[in-house]
């Protein structure tokens, strides 16, 4: 039997049990990050903060152009504390100094996943309300911001032009041979609204002085709850820092100079945003950038920078560890691999090991959770599938999954629920679903597990009908609106199944209306207009009719169970 909040006392058998050097009450700092940036380009201002395909950007640079850029925005853009700025971009020199700059000013980021749709990025304007979109001069991302400009989304883009982030050789040859690549921007329907990034720059603006409070909102992280709908979840800038702070006292002196960082996961990710840029940046710490994951162009890169610390998804660390040219690469400066997005396996842990003779450590969280709650030690015990131990500051604490005001008993199973500091205040401007999210203080992660003696979690399912595909969130509503769209679909549904690449891939089921027809291929490519490719299910199955609840909801699991004997026939 369980206890009630009333009566219950927390479980926390990781105090006494935590890795050697770590102190679970140890101060969390919370000062604003654009403070901490500061404070580390006066200490570091010589080092290399920025390594982007071999053009480098020291702190004392990359301090000067987000002052820049911080006084460009207030004095030429108009943007004031609390305002709403829009991120679209892949990893460049550009994303960390817009992020830094409207963070100083007291501005708010919306991060934009560039591989969305103009339909999904329309629902993620229109709910935070963004005064400006800040952008590259690429094709991919120029155009979808020309759209929501377009349809009144936004007051102004701000567009960096993208060779310029490039080492001199390679920028010329880019304007060679990928200028096709390029937005025309003089030919912009929208180019009134159109303001460049290097005349903003060139104005000589410095920032006037923003009060920046730990309770202010510093980002605007969209999500997906129980329904699938996207959610905006309020990350104050005492939230970011605390989870900096956090993962600083866990990590012990792993992110130190001389130590330095490959960031192949895009920032606008809540894990990159915090793991790859954020915390190695507020400690000095060399980061290494990507604009998007190649195998050949990351193992070269790996050789010629020399990096520690390795944060990934499960699948890329895998590709990575058991790729068939890994010998001729030399990996081994890799001390560290921090995986969080999905479930690690214990497969990829081993296969780590062997190819870089250092050591992978699986982290957990949500965006609600700014994002890290727990993770396995980086030395001493590290228990196989589990998620380590609740981070520095942070309660985990299980309740039953039919009543979430009733703790369960050590070691039983239930929702892992959460308190600490870097849990988000709510959602915005939704107190229906923050109604649901919080329950006892405890913030709900809709996922079931349970803990040990030691304090070591350890995650069994899944509440949420979240898909989580290479370390992204996949929300089955959005391929069901997607399919909806066609004229022959009468009912849709989609399950997400284990992918032996992705970590779980989306299967649909489809009724067609009697009387059409239409083919797995159509559908597919039908659906790529409305979803991103990552979203793009694996099989689409037909069937003459799907099953449903005792009300008539369409039920997932059925269709869970239909697939999983569909799988064990075929393995038979």
């Amino acid at each position: 039997m369980g206890t009630k909040s009333a009566t219950h006392k927390p479980y926390q058998p990781w105090i006494e049990n935590y890795p050697e050097g770590i102190d679970f009450y140890a101060p969390v700092d919370t000062t604003p990050v654009p403070e901490q940036i500061d404070a580390s380009v006066k200490k570091h201002a010589n080092r290399v903060a920025l390594d982007f395909l071999g053009k480098e950007t020291t702190f004392a640079e990359l301090g000067e152009a987000i002052d820049q850029m911080a006084g460009a925005l207030q004095k030429q853009m108009g943007i004031k504390k609390g305002d709403r700025v829009a991120l679209l971009m892949p990893n460049s020199h550009f994303f960390p100094i817009a992020y830094y700059a409207a963070l100083k000013i007291g501005a708010t980021i919306v991060n934009c996943n560039p591989l969305y749709t103009v339909p999904e990025l329309t629902h993620i304007l229109k709910n935070s309300n963004c005064k400006v979109i800040i952008t590259l001069d690429l094709a991919l991302t120029f155009d979808k911001a020309e759209a929501l400009a377009q349809d009144n989304l936004c007051e102004k883009i701000l567009v960096a032009h993208f060779p310029n982030a490039l080492p001199t050789l390679k920028k010329v040859l880019y304007k060679l041979l990928k200028s096709k690549d390029l937005a025309n921007i003089a030919a912009s329907s929208q180019a009134g609204k159109t303001v460049h990034w290097d005349d903003l720059m060139n104005a000589g603006h410095l920032p006037d002085k923003v009060a920046l409070s730990g309770d202010d909102m510093a980002v605007l992280q969209f999500t997906g709850g129980t329904t699938g709908l996207p959610k905006a979840a309020v990350l104050t800038h005492a939230n970011i820092a605390a989870n900096l702070s956090q993962i600083d006292l866990w990590g012990l002196d792993l992110f130190r100079p001389p130590a330095s960082l490959i960031a192949v996961l895009p920032f606008f990710h809540i894990f990159a945003m915090t793991v790859c840029m954020n915390t190695p940046l507020v400690n000095g710490v060399k980061v290494v950038m990507l604009p998007r994951y190649e195998k050949l162009p990351l193992l070269k890169l790996i050789v010629r920078t020399k990096p520690t610390i390795f944060p990934a998804v499960p699948t890329l660390s895998h590709a990575l560890a058991t790729a068939p040219e890994l010998d001729k690469y030399d990996i081994s400066s890799i001390e560290i691999g921090i995986s969080g997005g999905a479930a690690l396996p214990n497969e990829t842990k081993i296969a780590f090991a062997k190819a870089t003779g250092g050591r992978i450590a699986e982290g957990y969280g949500l965006t609600e959770t700014a994002p890290v709650l727990a993770c396995s030690p980086l030395y001493g015990t590290n228990k196989e599938n589990s998620i380590g131990q609740p981070m520095p500051g942070t309660d985990i604490q299980f309740v039953s999954v039919e009543d979430p005001s009733v703790f369960v008993e050590p070691g039983e199973r239930g929702e892992l629920v959460a308190k600490g500091p870097q849990i988000m205040p709510g959602y915005l401007d939704n107190p229906e679903a923050n109604a649901e999210a919080f329950v006892n203080g405890y913030f709900r992660t809709g996922d079931v597990g349970y803990i040990d003696e030691e304090g070591f979690i350890f995650i069994v399912d899944r509440i949420k009908d979240t898909i989580i595909c290479s370390g992204y969130n996949v929300y089955p509503r959005a391929i069901e609106d997607a399919l909806y769209h066609h004229d022959a679909v009468d009912e849709c549904n989609v399950i997400g199944v284990k992918d032996e690449y992705r970590g779980e891939a989306p299967i649909a089921f489809v009724k067609l209306v009697k009387g059409t027809t239409a083919t797995e291929d159509e559908l597919m490519a039908f659906i790529q207009t409305y979803i991103s490719k990552i979203e793009m299910p694996r099989e689409i199955i037909f069937k003459d009719e799907l099953p449903k609840t005792l009300i008539g909801k369409l039920s997932k699991k059925e269709l869970r169970e239909e697939y999983q004997k569909m799988s064990d026939s075929k393995a038979s």
